[in-house]
């Protein structure tokens, strides 16, 4: 199926209800540009406006249409982000540059 095949529930090869939350980004809503690491782990992400925020943080403007591009999943009880599947790895957050802390 087409990346973009939205039949049958599903968002590219993912389930659409993969993610708990799709919010709808505000009209100023921001990108991430970078990962933060630190020891081989994402602890945060670099935003397009230049602000460093950690994941909790990250996941609060999501919910609140202030980070465009992602959706809330969650995995073991904890939430997290997760690019919107739209037809490009590209801008995949995997594949964002990353920032290493320690």
């Amino acid at each position: 199926a087409a990346m973009n095949d939205l039949n049958d529930g599903r968002i590219g090869n993912m389930p659409a209800a993969i993610n708990k939350l799709n919010p709808t980004p505000r009209p100023d809503a921001k990108k991430i540009t970078k990962l933060i690491k630190h020891t081989g782990k994402i602890t945060g992400y670099e935003l397009s406006d230049g602000r460093t925020v950690d994941m909790q943080q990250a996941v609060a403007l999501a919910k609140n249409g202030e980070i465009k591009g992602v959706g809330v999943a969650t995995r073991n009880g904890s939430e997290y982000l997760r690019t919107l599947p739209d037809g490009r790895e590209d801008n995949n957050l995997g594949n964002l540059p990353a920032k290493t802390k320690g």
